[in-house]
């Protein structure tokens, strides 16, 4: 458990900075404990196979094959999860503590396993696997005789389990309590153990694990019944062991080996309750089929041995002197290969009898030496074992945990003490600057009336020059276009005559004088004329149904001569179909005229021009596309202003007032439109208008709608 954290923020404001910090210090930085990252966890998709391989071989007895499966297979997963690394320590842990019963070696696996274990992504992860290590850990340690290890991590598994209400951990440390007290010879406690833990126990009938777990408890309580000479109840116990499996067997066809090996095992105890009810018959008869089953190829052979040595003492009991020793003689390479010290006790012992009938005495005497060598190094660890104490040390273990549970609830406490008395003098700091503030705000309220009167004063006076400069504006424009108006018919008259003049016999620097003055007059005129529709916002226009197709063809008729000067190809593409707009076929003609013109005198001489039709979705686009000089990138926010800087001579040096596009969005504007370009990578420019079609102009518009000329 980690000590409690305080984060501080710190916010700068004008006056509350100091004590905001402090709250929110108060409020969210206090933590009471450690807490994991509650993220997703599980086996990756590569581990997954392996790890049902390598389940089913584990539980069909095959620990060598499976193990090298694991081992080879693992190389080639690359991004391993921790949960595939735990597991597949574990599969080793059990190879080393069953197979091999090298419980140190074990206690190595189990250590990496608790590594992992304190890097596991989420808290239940986390429980879970450490309630299992813990137990696993204590098997070891129990295993080689260190019984304060053995219990302390059982009970550590214990504790978790009982925090957190885990029913499987108290089942499986209610499992462990009995196995110890059965071998310590305390077998009703123990028969009482297996019963809490068959009680917990999970009995999800689908899950192999909860199944065989079950019929191993009820196994268990039968033996510890029997051995306590309570010989009903443990016959009861075993029918039913031997019922629940019977009724659950058909869940898992494809554990079917090990499920006989778990009927093989339950035949051979109760066939020693049936020999001390003298039924022999029945007990040898089930001695046979426990031993038959579990000498298969990997079933049991530790259990096997065990049956094996009950039915030779059944034999020797009834002085079958051949069975016996026939059946010894083939225990023997077990009793070598298979390290069960009772069951090789018990082989010695029977050998030993058997040469004593036989009057070998000094072949009896060596089994009977070996026997008692055995059976000496058994008692000590029994009394090893008892000496333990085991009830002793868990009451210890309770009591540290009790002690352990006051000393940090008792630190929490000093810790919510000192946060509140910090929170108390916060709120008294805060009160006291609230006040302090409060008094400092009500001078800021008069000084803000005050601006607020100055404030109101200058809008006056600001809204009075706006008013000049509108006014002055309107002057402007009127002035401009009386001026404008007033040039039009002189230079209108001097473009005439010098046109007239240059039709006439003069010599060519005569001639070169007199065309200067009529493309200056003709340059002129243009703008006053583009001055005049410019300025101009109240002309009435009569809207009508026009054919778009035929619109845009006309203006591609009439420029078309103009692009021929610069020997220049301009390219039609209509619409598909005939669609008609309720427009002003003047003005739309104009704003077509307009991009086209404009793309015939900013392209190059021999360039071809694209006009382009299209229908989208409830509006009419048109496209003027071209290889021209395109438009640099300083001036693309300018070409729509009125009296822009953006304007540029043409490729033939034709003059522009930069007037034409500003004209051609009020038009688009006042028909809800829009105009807009795109610049090409490979030079060149596109412009496209847009308008809605025709129903939507018609709910939209007027007969007759004011735009400016052009």
């Amino acid at each position: 458990m980690m000590l409690p954290k305080f984060y501080c923020i710190f916010l700068k404001w004008r006056y509350y900075s100091l004590m905001v910090a402090v709250c929110l210090l108060f409020i969210l930085g206090f933590t009471s404990c450690h807490q994991k990252n509650n993220t997703s966890s599980g086996y990756s998709d590569a581990f997954k196979p392996v790890l049902d391989t390598v389940s089913n071989r584990f539980a069909t007895n095959r620990l060598d094959a499976g193990l090298h499966y694991l081992d080879s297979s693992f190389k080639h997963i690359s991004n391993a999860t921790i949960d595939d690394k735990y597991r597949a320590y574990a599969f080793h842990y059990v190879y080393e503590y069953k197979a091999k019963r090298d419980n140190k070696k074990a206690l190595l696996y189990a250590d990496s396993m608790l590594t992992l274990v304190n890097k596991s992504p989420n808290d239940v992860q986390y429980v879970s696997n450490s309630i299992e290590v813990n137990f696993i850990m204590g098997d070891a340690y129990f295993n080689m005789q260190q019984y304060n290890e053995a219990y302390k991590h059982f009970f550590e598994g214990y504790a978790i389990g009982k925090s957190q209400l885990n029913n499987e951990a108290l089942a499986e440390y209610n499992y462990r309590m009995g196995m110890i007290m059965y071998k310590t010879e305390n077998y009703k406690d123990a028969a009482g153990y297996f019963k809490k833990s068959y009680q917990v126990h999970d009995k999800d009938k689908n899950n192999f694990n909860s199944f065989f777990g079950n019929q191993e408890l009820l196994d268990n309580i039968a033996l510890s019944y029997k051995h306590d000479n309570q010989i009903d109840s443990a016959i009861k116990y075993f029918d039913t062991a031997l019922r629940y499996i019977d009724q659950n067997a058909s869940q898992f066809p494809e554990r079917a080996s090990r499920i006989e090996v778990a009927r093989g095992v339950i035949y051979g105890n109760k066939a020693e309750v049936l020999i001390s009810k003298g039924d022999y018959v029945q007990a040898t008869d089930l001695l046979k089929k426990s031993i038959a089953i579990n000498l298969q190829p990997h079933h049991d052979y530790n259990d096997a041995e065990l049956a094996e040595i009950k039915l030779a003492k059944l034999y020797y009991d009834h002085n079958n002197d051949d069975l016996l020793i026939d059946l010894l003689n083939d225990m023997r390479l077990q009793v070598d290969t298979i390290k069960n010290a009772d069951a090789a006790a018990d082989w010695n012992h029977l050998m030993s009898r058997y040469y004593l009938r036989k009057k070998e005495i000094p072949t009896a005497f060596n089994y009977l030496e070996t026997y008692n060598t055995i059976k000496d190094s058994n008692i000590k660890k029994l009394n090893l074992l008892k000496q333990s104490d085991v009830t002793k040390q868990l009451d210890n273990f309770e009591k540290q945990e009790q002690i352990d549970k006051l000393n940090n609830e008792n630190k929490f406490q000093q810790i919510y003490i000192l946060t509140i008395s910090v929170a108390a003098v916060m709120i008294l700091l805060i009160v006291l600057l609230v006040y302090r503030n409060w008094k400092r705000s009500k001078k800021d309220v008069l000084k803000v009336n005050v601006l607020n009167r100055q404030i109101n004063e200058q809008n006056i006076v600001l809204e009075d020059a706006l008013n000049e400069i509108r006014n002055n504006s309107q002057e402007k424009d009127r002035i401009l276009r009386a001026v404008a108006h007033d040039l039009r018919n002189p230079l209108g008259g001097i473009a005439s005559i010098t046109t007239m003049l240059a039709n006439d016999e003069l010599t060519d620097e005569q001639k070169g004088l007199i065309n200067l003055v009529k493309d200056t007059s003709f340059n002129t005129l243009e703008l006053i004329n583009e001055i005049l529709e410019a300025t101009n916002e109240a002309l009435v226009l009569n809207l009508e149904l026009v054919d778009v197709n035929t619109l845009v063809s006309n203006s591609v008729g009439v420029l078309h001569f103009k692009a021929a000067e610069k020997g220049q190809q301009i390219f039609f593409k209509p619409l598909d179909k005939q669609l008609e707009l309720y427009i002003s076929r003047e003005k739309i003609g104009r704003v077509i005229s307009n991009l086209i013109s404009n793309a015939i005198k900013f392209s190059p001489t021999g360039a071809s021009i694209t006009v382009n039709v299209t229908e989208g979705t409830g509006q009419l686009v048109i496209a003027v596309e071209d290889d021209g000089i395109g438009i640099p990138q300083n001036m693309r926010d300018q070409v729509f202003n009125m009296f822009t800087t953006a304007q540029r001579p043409g490729t033939a040096g034709e003059k522009s007032f930069g007037l034409g596009l500003s004209i051609c969005r009020q038009i688009m504007e006042k028909f809800d439109g829009k105009i807009w370009f795109e610049s090409k990578k490979d030079g060149g420019t596109i412009f496209f208008i847009s308008l809605p079609i025709a129903e939507i102009m018609k709910s939209q518009l007027s007969q007759e709608i004011s735009v400016p000329i052009s």
